[in-house]
């Protein structure tokens, strides 16, 4: 399928290159993501890498990367797209860590980070080391919706992409302190290399991505009445609603929050964002920042528009799949 419904063009100087990695299957919103960056023209979407999620409680097992990859597959036959963009199988599992072999810095907390660690070695890594070692004058981003496994991987296996892509992240506690955050969670040690490297990276940490809130009537309003995608996203979203609702703190009920589509806002509106530079820190085992490594600053958001990246989704979803 072709987007063809906007009525304006994004002149080529203003569009880059997009790598998304996701781990698609993890939750419900995932799949709201990854439709959004395909539907926006300013992204020229180079391919889809599958991430896990092995460290979610019902998973561990090895099978969650497989997972994502077949529901990145799905999402492209629901929206008219299959075969059109390369979809690649990310790390099956976190980066390999020996507790008894990490760093602490004055002896401080034990930083999940290894002298010499190695990559788990994929088609997914390898698609970023090529991507970004390929001769194009365009800027690349690489957004990544969940583990940073993948990013890190590359990293180690060719540390020459730090000068040639820029990497944005959903992920992490709010700044200063840090927290529990489930992406994070997947592979700290990962997180750690990325910090710890020259990557030019930006961050949406968990205060900010938790801005996008919406309710289920809000999606069967706007979502739902919109093709067979927008049918899929409302009622999966539902369906895993239902199935969590013997969690009494989560979810809410009746609301949501699509907590991956910050990635599309801050590139499609970075300074209307709000952010600041941080030294870049690393990570404690139980993702609390240390700081004072004397690292590369990092982008941080503070805040992203929810309004903009809310009425974006809604109106590219109408446009392109709604009734003629």
């Amino acid at each position: 399928m072709a987007f063809d419904a906007y009525k304006f063009t994004v002149p080529e100087n203003k569009r880059f290159r997009v790598i998304v990695n996701t781990d698609c299957k993890n939750e419900a919103d995932d799949q709201f993501a990854l439709a959004h960056h395909l539907m926006t023209p300013k992204f020229d979407v180079r391919g889809i890498i599958a991430a896990h999620f092995e460290a979610k409680a019902d998973e561990g097992k090895g099978e969650s990367m497989q997972k994502s990859y077949d529901e990145i597959l799905k999402v492209l036959e629901l929206m008219d797209l299959t075969g059109q963009y390369p979809v690649l199988k990310g790390a099956p599992g976190p980066l390999p860590y020996d507790p008894a072999k990490a760093i602490r810095y004055n002896e401080g907390p034990e930083i999940p980070l290894m002298e010499q660690p190695q990559p788990v070695v994929s088609e997914g890594a390898q698609f970023i080391v090529d991507e970004a070692m390929r001769e194009d004058d365009r800027p690349l981003f690489v957004v990544f919706l969940g583990a940073i496994t993948d990013l890190a991987s590359a990293y180690l296996m060719e540390p020459r992409i730090a000068g040639r892509l820029t990497a944005v992240w959903i992920g992490g506690g709010e700044y200063p302190a840090g927290e529990f955050e489930f992406n994070m969670y997947q592979d700290i040690q990962a997180s750690n290399i990325v910090l710890g490297s020259e990557i030019d990276f930006w961050q949406i940490p968990k205060n900010v991505y938790k801005m996008l809130r919406v309710t289920l009537a809000e999606l069967q309003c706007r979502v739902a009445p919109h093709g067979k995608i927008g049918q899929y996203l409302f009622e999966q979203l539902v369906q895993y609603n239902d199935d969590y609702a013997w969690q009494q703190h989560w979810p809410q009920g009746e609301s949501w929050n699509l907590g991956d589509q910050p990635t599309v806002s801050v590139l499609l509106e970075a300074h209307e964002c709000e952010w600041e530079w941080w030294p870049a820190p690393l990570v404690s085992k139980d993702m609390y920042y240390v700081h004072h490594q004397n690292n590369r600053p990092i982008r941080v958001f503070k805040s992203v528009d929810s309004r903009m990246t809310l009425e974006d989704f809604y109106c590219k979803l109408q446009l392109n799949y709604g009734q003629k």
